[in-house]
């Protein structure tokens, strides 16, 4: 006869007398640590609501039951509203950056457009030197082929010469140099460019000096 202190200690194994024991382990092995970690809130209320029904009587299951569900609900409602907050978060994060670029890109041409003003702003007087020799017929040989590539170059970034005689009057982008009156005309008139505006397409780089005759009274 195996006396009570003869089995083996720690051997795990139940008395066949009596019950089965049950372990249960709620716990979890991170397989890339090998660390013990904390349950999640679902796995949470999953494994209170398994212990609770398993030490529950058939009578106080239905309520335990009942309490997990609510409970899951609750939980399920705010994992909702975090991501839905991400959402909106990630959102807002992408037409911010939409902005940025917007902006970005506005700014760049608006840094190219000044660039190109201030060059030929700096120009102007070589641009009214070479007019000047060419009305006198001195622009001939190798200096106007130059002039014409300057003049082509300008032209290509959107610098415009502007300003013929005969062409109505306008105080935005003529400065009258000279001014007199005349029956051949209905109107203020520019009788005279003396020296061409230069413009882009959104500002007057230098208004054409021009003289202009209004109407006789």
């Amino acid at each position: 006869m195996t006396d009570e202190n003869d089995r083996p200690v720690g051997s795990g194994q139940p008395d066949p007398a009596e019950g089965a024991p049950r372990f249960t382990d709620k716990r979890r092995i991170d397989p890339e640590t090998g660390q013990v970690r904390q349950p999640s809130p679902e796995e949470q209320v999953l494994a209170d609501a398994e212990s609770i029904v398993q030490g529950a009587g058939s009578e106080g299951r239905e309520e335990v039951v009942l309490e997990g569900l609510i409970e899951a609900q609750k939980l399920a409602a705010e994992r909702l509203e975090e991501l839905q907050r991400a959402q909106a978060a990630h959102y807002n994060l992408e037409q911010q950056y939409s902005a940025y670029v917007k902006r970005s890109k506005a700014d760049a041409l608006a840094a190219h457009d000044r660039g190109i003003a201030s060059l030929a702003e700096g120009l102007i007087p070589v641009l009214d030197d070479i007019e000047l020799a060419r009305q006198h017929g001195d622009l001939t040989g190798p200096f106007a082929s130059i002039a014409e590539k300057l003049t082509a170059t300008l032209q290509r970034f959107g610098v415009e010469q502007y300003g013929q005689a005969g062409e109505a009057f306008d105080p935005a982008v003529h400065e009258a140099l000279m001014h007199a009156h005349s029956a051949e005309v209905t109107e203020p008139t520019v009788q005279m460019v003396l020296q061409h505006g230069y413009r882009t397409a959104d500002r007057v780089l230098r208004a054409a000096r021009v003289a202009v005759v209004d109407p006789e009274a």
